[in-house]
């Protein structure tokens, strides 16, 4: 099976980086997406979810500059792991800001909802 455009064209190598607990934010996923490889981070480290709005916006658009700029070595896309368990009380409110931001790749840990799934 071949990779999907968004991958085949933007990945150097074929690399996503780990969504890791509170170390990974957004000038983390931003270096790892322009180095070509998928950067991610876990919804939860932005606390409150106000952040995570500020953090999408901020890697959006600083991949969207360097896209402009350097359209010759575009960035790869980024992922945001969502933590699908019944404690994750703000759930709904992160996959919101994931389709608001067109987050290219979601990552779903501890469980499975059909609702996130439709969402993205």
């Amino acid at each position: 099976m071949a990779l999907p455009p968004i991958l085949s064209e933007r990945l150097r190598i074929p690399v996503i980086a780990s969504p890791l607990f509170i170390i990974s934010g957004p000038e983390l996923v931003i270096a790892q997406c322009k180095a070509g490889i998928v950067g991610s981070f876990p919804a939860l480290n932005a606390r409150p979810v106000s952040q995570l709005d500020e953090w999408l916006a901020q890697i959006t658009e600083e991949l969207a500059d360097w896209d402009r700029k350097n359209p010759d070595r575009l960035s790869a896309p980024f992922a945001v792991n969502q933590i699908v368990h019944k404690s994750n009380n703000r759930l709904e409110e992160d996959v919101e800001l994931a389709v608001k931001y067109r987050v290219p790749i979601t990552i779903t840990s501890l469980g499975a909802q059909q609702s996130v799934n439709d969402a993205i």
